[in-house]
């Protein structure tokens, strides 16, 4: 057709149905596709490059060396070889090239809608209030050797406003903590000045140390506030670990009780693991200096309307509202229901920690001191 004959003769000379033909061109909307392939941007490798590749593997070159060669970063020519070896380990160029272009052709098949197994697994665990973090992280543990059967959660997330054919029912988006479909933006500040703290020591203060997660021992802190704003329960979830511990206020959120409970907590906990505190600007730390005088941990303050400052704490809120909803008496759970979500919740697998538990990995740290 590029040669000026029609899609009958075209289809004629090929020994094919004027259908057939039709149907193919349909594929490429209506289009001839140019002869000359169009131009790269350099942003994949390109056949001449993966022929590269294969003569200086057999020259003995490194993959470092072969970098340079290319003007590539070393662990692009890794992922290259990693991804495109067969069984025996020979990279084959052309056959790479083929792989890499049909790997990048869009749209692709959804893993869920394509993996009858897989979907019905999801949705169970969805069924049973599972975040898709967690069925993420029991995939991985539970199938180590069938890649088939993982699925990452922001493919669960994406899932779930899409059809029933390529996606997930829209009533498994009820099963999620939040309710909702589609995630909200967390851009969003609340108005007025609210109460206000004496001598707070802002977040901006805080050591570096902390932002890097290496060190167990530095929490986030907050309330999850019951119907009628008069039972409350404190939340506290370590940084590193991510081991979380909750005390149940059925009768009162004041700055006393929460001061009590919060020492009660850290009472058990070695001076290694006792490093920092953050809390947002509740005037439930309004004698945060007492706490700190009673404890020696030292407070810092998230700034106003910015929870992803104590993303830790706000995550571990987000799990315990699927035990205590909101909207509830929470005077009406008792301790040892409190205790055993809370030990439910830390024996769970965590993506971010390799899929240990947070409750292994804080006995790990109460063993070992990193403090010199």
């Amino acid at each position: 057709m590029r040669e000026g004959v029609s899609n009958v003769d075209a289809c004629r000379l090929l020994g094919m149905s004027r259908r057939s033909g039709t149907l193919i061109r349909k594929q490429n909307n209506f289009l001839i596709p140019p002869l000359v392939p169009p131009r790269s941007t350099g942003r994949y490798l390109t056949m001449r490059e993966r022929m590269q590749i294969a003569d200086l593997l057999r020259m003995g070159c490194t993959i470092r060396q072969i970098g340079v060669q290319l003007g590539r970063h070393a662990s692009t020519i890794s992922r290259e070889l990693h991804r495109h070896r067969d069984g025996a380990g020979n990279y084959l160029p052309r056959t790479a090239d083929h792989d890499a272009h049909r790997q990048r052709a869009r749209p692709k098949v959804s893993r869920l809608a394509a993996n009858t197994s897989l979907r019905r697994l999801v949705q169970r665990k969805l069924n049973r209030c599972w975040s898709p973090e967690e069925i993420s992280g029991w995939l991985r543990k539970t199938y180590p050797e069938d890649d088939g059967m993982r699925v990452c959660h922001e493919t669960i997330y994406r899932a779930l406003p899409l059809r029933e054919d390529t996606g997930l029912h829209k009533r498994y988006a009820l099963k999620l903590r939040t309710g909702r479909r589609i995630r909200k933006t967390r851009w969003r500040t609340r108005s007025g000045q609210g109460s206000r703290i004496r001598n707070m020591v802002m977040i901006d203060q805080r050591p570096a140390e902390i932002e890097t997660k290496e060190i167990a021992g530095h929490w986030e802190g907050d309330l999850i506030v019951g119907v009628g704003s008069v039972s409350a329960m404190v939340t506290l979830r370590e940084r590193t670990t991510q081991y979380g511990m909750v005390i149940n206020l059925p009768h009162d959120h004041t700055a006393a009780s929460v001061n009590t409970a919060v020492i009660g907590a850290f009472a058990t906990l070695p001076a290694h693991l006792k490093r920092s505190l953050t809390w947002d600007q509740g005037v439930e730390m309004a004698s945060h200096e007492a706490l700190t005088k009673a404890t020696g941990i030292p407070i810092y303050f998230a700034e106003r309307a910015s929870p992803w400052q104590r993303g830790a704490n706000e995550n571990y809120n987000g799990l315990l509202r699927q035990y205590f909803p909101k909207g509830t008496d929470l005077a009406q759970h008792t301790a040892s229901h409190v205790a055993h979500v809370m030990n439910e919740i830390n024996t769970r697998p965590r993506k971010g920690l390799g899929y240990d538990t947070p409750a292994q990995r804080l006995s790990a740290a109460h063993r070992t001191s990193k403090r010199p």
